[in-house]
């Protein structure tokens, strides 16, 4: 499924502008949006998702004009916004059946069998009759999953899905995800470098609603080889010393030292040595780049 995004732009009333000419293309895989809180990708997915109006631009999704079609977009979409709000009081199952409905599901069997396959499929099954206020942050976002699935979307959008999750939950989410990502297309979402990098065989990087880049995790990392250097430092004045001469890509605090993360073509210098680099490299090198532009 073939999602183009062209020039989209978005300025709030309060003056915000969330989206500055944005131009992406989605392919038919798990597709990684990254960036910061405040980098537009609510805005974006909430474009996407048909639920607010850009100020210029265009999207297409399978040549339908998502921005005109709104009607037939809706129906080969699911959607888990970041806030996911559900009847605390009801089951489930009696929830699922309810949102079935309302994505016109309206055969009593063909409801049934499809939310009892959902439920299976996000591994809810044995808590199906719960109300879902007793349900942990995990098990409503994978009930948040099973929504967005229902009436077999080709399109899943899902926006900082994995935030809040304890470790074991995110592992049992992104699975998850990554189980659905075989089917459809899958627009994942998140400040989270982890999960892009698990996950996704293509991605964006977004800061200040502009995309800063565009690609492959792997073929992103590969271009940092050779160029990432680290060095443990003794003194907050050591830090602020190099910072003022070096490219630094991330600190942190080890055992109450800073070990920094530096971008040289070559050794910056005594006491660094070269590691391997990663995504995260990717991420805070595009980022600064662009905040201090």
């Amino acid at each position: 499924m073939a999602l183009t995004i062209t020039g989209l732009s978005k300025t709030y009333p309060n003056g915000v502008r969330a989206l500055k000419n944005l131009s992406l293309n989605v392919g038919s895989s798990m597709f990684g949006l990254l960036g910061p809180n405040g980098a537009g990708k609510s805005s974006l997915m909430r474009t996407i998702a048909t639920l607010q109006d850009p100020d210029s631009g265009s999207i297409t999704l399978d040549g339908m004009d998502v921005l005109t079609q709104k009607d037939e977009v809706r129906r080969v979409l699911g959607y888990l916004p970041q806030e996911f709000g559900v009847y605390p009081k009801m089951s489930a199952i009696d929830m699922l059946s309810h949102l079935a409905i309302l994505k016109g599901i309206v055969i009593a069997g063909e409801r049934k069998e499809m939310v009892e396959a959902l439920l299976q499929q996000t591994n809810l099954w044995d808590v199906r009759k719960k109300s879902l206020s007793t349900y942990s942050g995990g098990m409503k976002q994978r009930f948040g999953i099973a929504q967005a699935l229902l009436a077999s979307p080709r399109l899943i959008i899902v926006d900082e899905p994995t935030a809040g999750l304890d470790p074991a939950e995110r592992n049992r989410f992104l699975n998850l995800l990554s189980s659905i990502g075989r089917d459809v297309t899958v627009i994942l979402s998140t400040h989270i470098v982890d999960d892009v990098r698990e996950l996704c065989p293509r991605m964006a990087i977004i800061a200040q609603g502009e995309v800063l880049l565009e690609g492959a995790p792997a073929e992103s990392i590969a271009a940092l080889d050779g160029q990432i250097w680290s060095r443990v430092l003794s003194s907050d004045d050591e830090l602020r010393a190099i910072e003022a001469e070096l490219k630094v890509v991330s600190s942190h605090l080890v055992a109450g030292q800073h070990e920094i993360r530096v971008f040289a073509p070559s050794s910056p210098g005594a006491g660094f040595r070269a590691v391997p680099s990663g995504l995260e490299d990717v991420y805070f090198l595009n980022v600064s780049r662009q905040a201090r532009n």
